[in-house]
């Protein structure tokens, strides 16, 4: 993981350092969480949640851009028991940093489309344990969308952002239980 980050960060040193066009701007929007357990003692149920921050995006040759942010992003979740009787509700509070590669479809000069996909890695900021569940520090996941770019400054994009390990565990009844919480993402982004 160590040589992506490095990787990336000389990806964007050379964009930059290549006269690229490069715009400024801010990222919000929602998740919609959907947990997925390891353990057969529980169920979970799909929560929102919300993300924003401050992004960068980063023009290339051929219609390629590379985006990036630092979002604050906060997940939530309700775990049950299987009978229904107990239910734990879970918040994951994360600085998210998604780095996603772009391509652009032009529909004129007011408007394109594009698609995108890339990684993002998140550091927790919030509680470590909660209920009998501890938390994860960081987290890998990859995102996979698409959006529209309206006027050259404002952005609507939609995406899934993919697990790639366990958000939380528990010991429960003598098992192991582990928690997955990726998200459907529908955000907007202004760009100054």
């Amino acid at each position: 993981m160590k040589k992506f980050i490095i990787i990336s960060i000389v990806m964007l040193a050379f964009a930059a350092g290549s006269q690229a066009k490069i715009k400024f701007g801010l990222r919000g929007g929602v998740n919609i969480t959907d947990m997925s357990l390891s353990s057969s003692v529980l169920d979970a149920s799909n929560r929102t949640g919300f993300y924003i921050g401050p992004t960068v995006k980063i023009g290339l040759p051929l219609g390629f851009d590379i985006d990036a942010s630092a979002v604050y992003d906060q997940r939530k979740g309700k775990i049950m028991d299987v009978e229904g009787d107990e239910s734990i509700s879970m918040t994951s509070k994360n600085i998210a940093i998604p780095l996603n590669l772009r391509k652009g479809f032009g529909l004129g000069d007011k408007a394109s489309v594009f698609i995108f996909a890339g990684p993002q890695f998140a550091f927790r900021v919030g509680d470590e344990k909660v209920a009998d569940w501890t938390m994860k520090s960081s987290q890998f996941s990859v995102n996979v969308g698409l959006g529209a770019m309206l006027l050259n400054h404002l952005e609507l994009k939609a995406n899934y952002n993919i697990p790639c390990g366990k958000t939380a565990e528990a010991g429960i009844d003598d098992a192991i239980g582990n928690v997955k919480a990726g998200a459907w993402q529908i955000g907007l982004a202004v760009y100054f």
